[in-house]
């Protein structure tokens, strides 16, 4: 309607003849419907060049999707989920691949290790890893998420003293059962645990063996906290851990503050802020650096894993997927998994034995790879 109103208004005979006398008669002031329509016009076709420019963003957006390869490992803020944060990642380095190697909480801050592009065939190594976390449990009550979000549920008004806190550690650590928070994702019937906990239903989640190798008191600040630190394992829920702990002792708690200060090869010298993060993606739009500074290489997820170097032959038949024989005395003796390179670069994930070398996963590094832990001063 609009468009035909703006093709009407120039059109018309009779708008026209008013603009003719106006121009012949030197008058300023046009006619109101003129004016107007000129108006709606000129909005008109705002509008239009504002749409025709966003469309033209949204198609560059597009076509600059190109290949990254590496690991972000993000300072995650609190309040971002794990989600939102893979999407900012993927954004900033218009990565065509993404995804996160272990799910932090929105109230929790620290590592969040994000894999690009051909990173993401190695996140089970990253997953599967040790992560250490650092978390304050604040005693009297307990929630029914175990963090601080959730609604109290039971309350106390007794605490802990230091040295019972300590009593009840030892039967935290090593393997142990543990049962998930109703507020977890683990699926139940396919449906995720939360969902159904938040239409207010009783979740009943089966205890699951975890491992914790490191559980540690810090310090007690005051009567109502006390700040743990853990190393554990796949799997390990820190909630459960302070909920636990108040049953045990008798007192009620939750998770109050909750950093991961590392995950696998990742600690708090590797992660990035995302305002830092931000900051080097314009100084490279600049031209002043490069966003592989922020990226680390691919087979930093594979450390635990044996190396083995080929060469160039080796590697070309390795990479169309099929197998090489190891021979010779000098062929290494190796059984197991590997990660293979050639001058140095990853180009596959294999498996050895039997005098035979069989790749598993093939990684095409061609696109931005990452140089972090190579050159400092992101």
């Amino acid at each position: 309607m609009s468009d035909t109103r703006a093709t009407n208004s120039v059109t018309s005979p009779r708008e026209g003849e008013v603009d003719a006398r106006s121009t012949s008669a030197h008058d300023d002031a046009q006619p109101e419907q003129a004016r107007v329509a000129g108006g709606r016009e000129r909005i008109e076709q705002a509008a239009d060049t504002g749409a025709n420019k966003k469309e033209k963003r949204k198609q560059q957006h597009r076509r600059e999707k190109r290949d990254v390869h590496g690991w972000v490992v993000l300072d995650k803020p609190v309040g971002m989920t794990s989600t939102h944060a893979v999407a900012v990642i993927r954004r900033l380095f218009t990565a065509r691949r993404a995804g996160h190697a272990g799910t932090l909480d929105p109230l929790a801050t620290g590592c969040l290790p994000i894999a690009l592009g051909e990173a993401t065939k190695t996140v089970p190594f990253i997953m599967d890893s040790t992560k250490t976390y650092r978390f304050t449990v604040r005693w009297g009550e307990e929630r029914d998420t175990d963090d601080s979000e959730g609604r109290v549920v039971e309350t106390s008004d007794a605490r802990p003293s230091r040295d019972q806190i300590e009593a009840i550690l030892p039967s935290f650590r090593g393997v142990i059962l543990q049962t998930p928070p109703q507020f977890s994702a683990i699926k139940i019937d396919g449906e995720r645990a939360y969902d159904i906990a938040r239409d207010g239903e009783v979740v009943e989640l089966q205890p699951r063996e975890v491992e914790i190798d490191r559980l540690d008191l810090v310090e007690s600040p005051d009567p109502d906290h006390a700040v743990f630190e853990t190393d554990c394992g796949k799997g390990t829920y820190v909630r459960a851990l302070a909920r636990d702990f108040g049953r045990l002792l008798g007192c009620r708690g939750h998770v109050s503050a909750l950093r991961r200060t590392s995950v696998g090869p990742f600690g708090e010298g590797e992660m990035i802020s995302l305002e830092r993060l931000e900051a080097l993606c314009d100084r490279a739009a600049a031209g002043e650096a490069s966003l592989a500074d922020a990226l680390w290489p691919v087979e930093t997820a594979l450390d635990d894993i044996p190396a083995l170097a080929v060469n160039r032959s080796d590697a070309a038949r390795l990479q169309r997927g099929q197998a090489v024989i190891l021979r010779g005395r000098d062929a290494p003796i190796l059984e197991g998994l590997v990660y293979v390179t050639v001058a140095g670069d990853l180009i596959a994930l294999a498996e050895t034995g039997q005098g035979q070398i069989v790749p598993r996963r093939v990684f095409n590094l061609t696109g931005l790879t990452g140089s972090a832990g190579k050159e400092k001063g992101i």
